[in-house]
């Protein structure tokens, strides 16, 4: 990774049609850009999706490559943030052994520490769940991995805008109005 890169979010809002996530895909692999996560979910607006994609990258080129999301016929409008303009989020799930959550004391001071909550204990495993940033979600994988951990994910970045602003809003309303001159003419 160069020095010049910044992680930058990009949060897109469209409507939700099949192959959006494949054609925003094919834009990032057309500048030889790496998705670092992506999460999709419908948003506060009705019949509107929002996708939100990280990426490592400069921002002459992440400004591009909002241009060419925003080119879309599927796509409203995209923004482009970096992390200190966010309040994001990742989760992520870990199942280690119940044996060993039994029989290893530090195991127990080590999910308290993270602030990890325990989801599901069975005979076998037991599953644990992190909120956080992707470094606090990863450093609690680092310290599990010396208890067996069987199986760790973690999801897609969701983030918020700290902007008392709300960009989608404005533009959408400003579609609105302009619709309405253009219907009075």
């Amino acid at each position: 990774m160069d020095n010049n890169t910044t992680l930058f979010t990009i949060a897109i809002f469209a409507e939700n049609h099949v192959g959006l996530l494949n054609q925003m895909s094919i834009i990032f692999t057309r500048r030889c850009l790496n998705i670092e996560s992506v999460s999709a979910s419908r948003c506060s607006i009705p019949d509107v999706h929002k996708l939100t994609i990280t990426c490592f990258s400069d921002r002459v080129t992440m400004e591009k490559v909002v241009k060419q999301i925003e080119k879309r016929i599927d796509v409203l409008r995209a923004f482009l943030y970096t992390d200190d303009e966010l309040v994001y989020q990742e989760v992520a799930l870990y199942k280690v052994p119940t044996a060993r959550l039994l029989d290893e004391e530090h195991l127990e001071e080590i999910i308290r520490r993270h602030g990890a909550r325990i989801l599901e204990v069975s005979r076998d495993n037991t599953i644990l769940e992190k909120t956080g940033h992707s470094d606090e979600t990863e450093a609690l994988f680092n310290e599990l991995k010396r208890y067996d951990i069987r199986q760790f994910v973690r999801s897609g970045r969701v983030a918020i805008t700290k902007s008392p602003v709300e960009h989608v809003d404005r533009f959408l309303s400003d579609q609105e109005q302009r619709r309405k001159r253009i219907d009075r003419v």
